[in-house]
């Protein structure tokens, strides 16, 4: 399978890294710390920026600045928890300059954290929530990405784990591929199991080599 395309638009959770357990660990802690359930609250928070997520659980708005803060310093100290996803080097070390872009609903520390600790290259353009007014599902972070290439969103493939992102990369005119078994939840025409096997040259997205789980 071959998919004309300009740009790569890849999240970062559960795309490039795992970084599931460092997720758990800082957000049930928080959870617990308000009286929380610290299941109902891991199970939400995947593709969702810190911010949003907080505005959700936490009622009294003057209350909500501390409280981001402080997931936000959880979740970098667990950052060295997270490891590259299967394939994630290969790719991203065979693509040329100006040919891809992460876009994060994490802030731009803990991103750049979990880049480092799972031992990728940080990425030309790097979109993420500290630059954009509307977080996934809003298409935002993958407009400005392309913009940012200085590519047409309609040419551009977006690889990404959550409902949330791959709407917003739908919203953004992009072809969506979901990655994983998350993925599977996304609604994409296409899913791979990880990142094993995908190449891109002279403008092709080449999946031959992947593991689909949908296709």
């Amino acid at each position: 399978m071959k998919i004309p395309c300009e740009g790569l638009l890849l999240d970062n959770d559960g795309v490039l890294v795992d970084s599931d357990l460092g997720v758990d660990q800082a957000w049930s802690r928080w959870a617990r710390a308000r009286g929380l359930s610290a299941e109902r609250v891991t199970a939400m928070v995947h593709g969702r920026r810190s911010a949003d997520t907080v505005a959700l659980l936490v009622t009294d708005p003057g209350e909500r600045p501390a409280a981001l803060a402080e997931i936000d310093r959880l979740e970098i100290e667990a950052a060295a928890t997270t490891t590259a996803l299967p394939g994630a080097l290969d790719l991203l070390t065979s693509l040329p300059d100006g040919s891809w872009a992460v876009v994060t609903s994490g802030v731009t520390a803990l991103a750049r954290a979990r880049l480092a600790a799972a031992g990728l290259p940080l990425p030309p353009v790097l979109v993420t929530a500290d630059d954009v007014m509307n977080g996934k599902p809003a298409p935002d972070g993958y407009l400005a990405a392309a913009a940012r290439l200085g590519v047409d969103p309609a040419r551009t493939v977006v690889l990404e784990d959550a409902a949330a992102g791959a709407r917003a990369g739908e919203t953004a005119g992009a072809y969506v591929i979901g990655v994983g078994t998350r993925g599977l939840d996304t609604g994409a025409p296409v899913v791979v199991r990880d990142l094993r096997g995908l190449t891109w040259h002279d403008g092709v997205l080449d999946l031959g080599g992947a593991d689909l789980l949908r296709s």
